[in-house]
């Protein structure tokens, strides 16, 4: 497109351009350059010329809105805008003002220093990335060490902990080599009086109908009192049974995590002690472990949480809003918390901001929290079903229908059956264990409607049952074992002289050997020795 005219009004296609002028001009304008005197000496060339690059005009100064003949060719520093130099006159005096190609150059020469300083970061930065990959190198190479201290720390103690394995299998195998020896010889025993009895029954009953002569008959006579006393003596019928139950009473006690052998066979003594009464701030609603010798407590009406250790010793959870209801609460392995906030379950990272809310559909009460040894989050919300989300809880992963009215608490084991307790929310109170399919097995019930059963898993999927008397305020613990979807009784603990304040209580394992159970304002740490 051809430039228009800018020498006169008329707005005519330009055919020249007078570098004097700094003007396009038509071809009226170029017949007055080359006949007036006025324009002799004016440098003209062809706007042909300047498009087809034989000739050009360089930077075309702009025209002042304000003095329309007068050219922007000053540039004011401190105003940052171009001006001619009338403008400089009457509104930029005292300013900083610069010629307009001082300051073309200025500004050429500061972009060329960019450009060559954009050269050399670009290279630097290439160089650095280089250097990053080489200390990426050296990064890999530091954590292959450490990988490579772990394996050959875990190789020197698995052999250590497969060498007591060995040993425990052998004290084992040599208990049970004791126990068939002592089988044996009551079944030898047995055996030989069953041959003492036959011998003497055929001598006894030989030639019986015939006649017997005198001398055979007194010894036939002492024969039959012989066999007479054999008969009369008492069967044994307890000594196989005792060495039974003394094979029962073996137990296997797990060694402390500290330890690196696997533990020990010895005889048991079942027994449970209260080895720690502490007196809550307020009224309990939730409880969990929080390590292998304390529990978190949730509270509503005192608000927040409290870590209570086995010595006794309380402190407030720092990581969430000290004034926050708590109705219960479960901490994830990553120390990630997950909270019951009446009808919401919330998730704080450890740090204790907040991550998101759970979305529990069908939410009819308040939810009742705990975890699976795979870390899924387990909601119990007082309906006839168990929700089972996944680590983060954005993901529901299971429903599962449970057959009792109401779920009152629910715990996980390693294999993913659940394990779930009405509490005080049926009559009678119960504990069942379900699959994920909500096949159940045989329930377990209370033995009157005062009795309410609350249950806890261990780290080794036993279950403890608390059965709670609050007409006699009896407490006993009994620990079963799980015969698939059924409990298998095997020990029973009295708890004399606890304090029950309400019908809502919490039964948590914190270690094979140590549980904490809670009512109303009272926690205990109870020591078991199985």
């Amino acid at each position: 497109m051809r430039p228009k005219c800018t020498a006169c009004k008329f707005q005519q296609d330009a055919v020249s351009f007078c570098c004097t002028c700094n003007n396009y001009i038509c071809n009226k304008c170029l017949d007055c350059h080359q006949h007036l005197t006025v324009f002799e000496d004016h440098e003209i060339v062809s706007t042909q010329d300047i498009i087809n690059g034989k000739a050009s005009i360089g930077h075309l100064p702009e025209k002042c809105c304000i003095h329309k003949q007068e050219n922007k060719d000053m540039f004011c520093e401190d105003c940052k805008v171009h001006v001619c130099h009338k403008c400089v006159i009457v509104g930029h005096q005292y300013h900083s003002i610069k010629n307009q190609a001082d300051f073309e150059q200025q500004l050429r020469l500061k972009v060329n220093d960019l450009v060559q300083r954009c050269a050399a970061k670009k290279s630097e930065l290439e160089k650095n990335i280089q250097n990053v990959e080489v200390q990426r190198h050296e990064v890999y190479s530091a954590v292959q060490k450490l990988l490579d201290d772990v394996s050959q720390a875990y190789s020197i103690k698995a052999k250590v902990l497969e060498d007591n394995h060995r040993n425990l299998i052998e004290q084992i195998n040599v208990v049970k080599r004791s126990f068939d020896d002592d089988l044996n010889v009551l079944k030898t025993n047995d055996r030989q009086r069953i041959k003492s009895i036959c011998s003497s029954r055929t001598l006894v009953a030989n030639d019986r109908l015939g006649h017997l002569e005198t001398d055979s008959l007194s010894a036939r006579a002492l024969l039959c009192e012989e066999l007479d006393a054999m008969l009369k003596e008492a069967t044994d019928h307890n000594s196989a049974a005792a060495i039974t139950k003394k094979a029962q009473k073996k137990r296997f006690k797990p060694a402390d995590d500290t330890r690196l052998n696997l533990g020990s066979i010895s005889e048991s003594d079942p027994n449970v002690q209260v080895i720690q009464r502490v007196d809550l701030r307020g009224y309990m609603w939730g409880m969990t472990p929080y390590s292998d010798d304390s529990v978190a407590i949730g509270y509503t009406g005192a608000h927040g949480i409290d870590i209570v250790d086995s010595a006794g010793k309380t402190q407030q959870y720092a990581n969430i809003p000290s004034n926050m209801k708590c109705y219960d609460l479960v901490f994830q392995q990553n120390r990630s918390l997950c909270i019951s906030t009446n009808r919401k379950i919330h998730t704080y990272s450890p740090y204790g901001s907040r991550k998101s809310t759970i979305p529990c559909p069908n939410s009819v009460g308040l939810h009742i929290l705990n975890r699976s040894p795979s870390d899924e989050i387990l909601i119990a919300s007082n309906q006839k079903q168990v929700h089972i989300y996944d680590p983060t809880g954005s993901t529901l992963k299971h429903t599962v229908p449970t057959k009792h009215n109401i779920t009152g608490q629910v715990s996980a084991t390693r294999s993913g059956l659940i394990v779930t307790s009405s509490c005080h929310h049926s009559s009678p109170s119960v504990v069942m264990v379900y699959d994920r399919d909500g096949n159940a097995g045989k329930s377990l019930q209370a033995p009157s409607d005062k009795v309410c059963l609350f249950a806890a898993l261990d780290e080794q999927d036993r279950v403890y049952v608390a059965s709670v008397d609050y007409e006699s305020g009896n407490v006993v613990i009994r620990l079963y074992d799980l015969d698939g979807l059924n409990l298998k009784e095997i020990v029973e603990f009295n708890l004399p002289n606890l304090t029950l304040g309400s019908g809502w209580c919490y039964l948590v394992s914190l270690s094979p050997d140590v549980l904490a159970f809670a009512s109303h304002k009272k926690l205990y740490f109870i020591k078991v020795s199985l």
